[in-house]
């Protein structure tokens, strides 16, 4: 099994900016992706990023491209979503998720281990 425990949601402004952490613990792969998907009220989960965790190689939604990064810290076991310039349409749950299949998928059934979600709110 692997736990996965997300932070760093919150209130913010529209241009603003946040950071969201994922630790992960637990069964170790080879080779894995990792990946933040979002749920906004009354919509689809939808892929926003994801990292290859050996290689760092990452893959971004178009909606996000340019404006969110993200990263991960091997020592920690950890990976980041950095968020800037911010807009309302941001505003959703955001979870981290584990995929042991070899590439970036965006595809939400591809991932076989899900934290819990932060909420992430943008005002305009």
């Amino acid at each position: 099994q692997v736990q996965l425990v997300e932070s760093g949601g919150g209130l913010v402004q529209a241009g603003g900016s946040l950071r969201l952490s994922c630790a992960a613990s637990g069964r170790v792969f080879s080779n894995f992706a990792m990946a933040w998907f979002r749920q906004a009220p009354g919509k689809e989960r939808e892929f926003v990023a994801g990292i290859r965790w050996n290689s760092g190689n990452t893959y971004y939604a178009d909606s996000v491209k340019g404006r969110f990064t993200i990263s991960r810290d091997n020592a920690k076991n950890t990976v980041y979503l950095q968020m800037n310039t911010l807009k309302s349409e941001d505003t959703a749950v955001y979870r981290c998720a584990v995929s042991p299949r070899v590439g970036i998928s965006i595809a939400s059934y591809d991932y076989d281990y899900w934290g819990q979600g932060t909420q992430v709110t943008v005002s305009s």
